[in-house]
């Protein structure tokens, strides 16, 4: 067995360990986003945002980024935060709000964050990451860090203020940005088509006058490669680019959602033929890379990973209820003190 593939796009090597690695996180993605949505519908958590269909756009744009890079995701994430190295533990405590969630139970579940990984917690409202993104790209620019940030957004995102304010600001500062958007059909339930009129998404970077870039969102190998150009071109003074990555959403936009209501299951049942998963695995046993022997043994390995990461987690309660109070000043105030002891009390006493 070779030890290199060639990336024909670009004619480079690529060592058949990163293909296996590329391989083996988008099935640990899948895995986990399934055993997310069943931990909900059990009620064991509240809320989850599936990326079903996407793990190749999410898992390739992440192996780009170096360590020192900055993130700035949005609410469908999972992907990008398993190949950041994300511990599962981790995002579990963050969706079940638990003691040893990061951000203390305080933020909506999928919205994901660390600093260790150089990481920004998004908040719901779409877009409003990208302006953030922006600002600390640019500080760093100042500074002379080497560093590039990335931005997370879906299509609907791109019908936002603050992408287009986010786009504008990084082209006239030339700032060290990916825009990663990953277009998946749909804005919850508008297609789209009904979203805007122009041929593709990548193609609004021209108003802003920087670089557009199209790429196939189901195909790793080419989200992986398309990224690290931009990626490379942002840190060496070349400016922004926005990547448009073609994939599909194959489940709900949420838990909350129900897609039969404004999609045609015919139409999920042809993107399925084009699983960006099933697609890789295919290639990599062309390449004779992997075999059905292999494919037992990850998927059985990554099974049990998940279930035994959320055993762990469910032992966890959730933060005491005082920690609300924490973190408004750098010491606690006498009248914060007495609410917290206050609200703890009320709570004890049903």
């Amino acid at each position: 067995m070779a030890n290199i593939a060639v990336d024909q796009e670009r004619g480079e090597e690529i060592p058949i360990s990163q293909l296996r690695r590329f391989y083996e996180l988008m099935l640990l993605t899948r895995t986990f986003d399934s055993q997310a949505v069943n931990l909900q519908r059990q009620g064991r958590i509240g809320f989850y945002v599936p990326c079903e269909g996407e793990e190749a756009a999410e898992v390739g744009s992440a192996l780009a980024l170096r360590p020192s890079d900055w993130i700035f995701p949005d609410y469908r994430a999972s992907g990008v935060m398993i190949a950041r190295g994300m511990a599962l533990d981790t995002i579990l405590a963050q969706l079940m709000a638990s003691s040893q969630d990061i951000s203390k139970g305080r933020s909506m579940p999928s919205h994901y964050g660390s600093r260790a990984l150089n990481t920004v917690i998004p908040s719901s409202p779409l877009c409003t990451q990208l302006p953030h993104a922006v600002g600390a790209a640019l500080a760093a620019k100042i500074r002379g860090d080497d560093i590039a940030t990335i931005a997370y957004f879906g299509d609907g995102g791109t019908s936002t203020n603050d992408f287009h304010s986010a786009l504008n600001f990084a082209a006239v500062f030339k700032t060290p940005t990916v825009f990663f958007c990953r277009n998946n059909g749909y804005a919850i339930s508008l297609p789209v088509t009904q979203q805007t009129a122009t041929e593709s998404l990548a193609i609004k970077a021209s108003a802003y006058n920087i670089e557009g870039v199209r790429v196939d969102g189901n195909d790793v190998m080419a989200v992986y490669a398309a990224t690290r150009m931009a990626l490379e071109k942002a840190r060496s003074g070349g400016g922004p680019t926005l990547i448009e990555a073609v994939t599909y959403r194959m489940g709900a936009h949420s838990t909350s959602d129900d897609p039969t209501r404004y999609r045609d299951s015919r139409e999920v049942e042809l993107m399925r033929s084009k699983d960006p998963i099933a697609r890789f695995g295919d290639y990599l046993r062309e390449r004779r890379v992997w075999t059905d022997e292999d494919e037992s043994d990850a998927r059985q390995s990554m099974h049990d990973q998940v279930k035994e990461a959320v055993a762990r987690a469910e032992k966890f309660p959730h933060p005491d209820v005082r920690s609300l109070f924490d973190d408004v000043y750098a010491e606690q105030t006498w009248n914060l003190r007495a609410e917290a002891d206050e609200l703890a009390e009320e709570i004890g006493g049903y």
